[in-house]
Formats: structure tokens, sequence, C-alpha cells
């Protein structure tokens, strides 16, 4: 097989999980292969380089050789080879604190147990002394 399409190939290769998926890729603008968007249809061979664009991160193969059926895991680095550079793979390890904001103890809004105790409080103070 000298060439496949492009969809099934990201399929095969597992960098997308449904081949629908790559193919809504490929429409959407994010699979280029040398620099210029591809096409579902669109065939590759050996020695073509594709970019693929998930999320912030810009995944980078080398196709080794094309295969249209899908392949084991362990099998992938026969008919693809990630170029992806370092500093791309860091962007998925970006920092936890910065996608979650912590809130200072006190601060918004009462937790159910502090309303509970604000509660306990209202009720132990008498305000019929107050009335004299």
């Amino acid at each position: 097989m000298d060439d496949c399409r492009i969809d099934k190939y990201l399929w095969a290769i597992r960098a997308f999980k449904t081949r629908s998926d790559a193919t809504e890729a490929c429409k959407g603008g994010r699979v280029k292969v040398g620099n210029v968007n591809a096409k579902p249809s669109r065939a590759v061979s050996a020695g073509d380089v594709i970019q693929i664009r998930k999320g912030a991160v810009m995944y980078t193969y080398k196709v080794v050789r094309p295969v249209e059926n899908r392949v084991g895991a362990k099998l992938v680095p026969d008919f693809a080879e990630n170029l992806t550079p370092e500093s791309e793979l860091q962007k998925l390890r970006a920092p936890v604190e910065t996608f979650f904001i912590t809130r200072d103890r006190g601060a918004g809004r009462p937790t159910k147990k502090d309303r509970r105790e604000i509660e306990q409080m209202w009720d132990a103070i008498d305000f019929s002394a107050d009335d004299d």
C-alpha cells in the first residue's frame, strides 16, 4: 500500500479515538500536511509530516508506513514516528494551580457547616432581655 486517506490513517495510529473525530479535525483545519490544511480524503504516503492541533498542543507525526486498519498501541511506532517537541508536551503538564481558584476560609458564602454554627449562635442569643 503506497498511500491512504489521512482520516483513516490518523484513526489507525490512534491519534483520534474515532474516525469521525479525525474527519472533523480535518474539516476544521486542525490537521496539516506539509503546512497545508488537509481535507479528510487527502492521501498520505511514507515520509509525509502531519501536524495535528489538539487543544493547546500541536502534535507532529512522520508517516513511516501508511495503514488503513487500526493497530494496537504497541505497533504504532511501526507506522508513525512522533516528532512532537518536548516544549509542546510540557503544555499538557501545566500546573494545576492555574486552573483552580482556591477560596480562603471566611471569604465568600459560608459553608453548610458555617451556616449551622451561625444558626446555633442565633438560637442561643436571648433577644427577650433587650425588650426591657
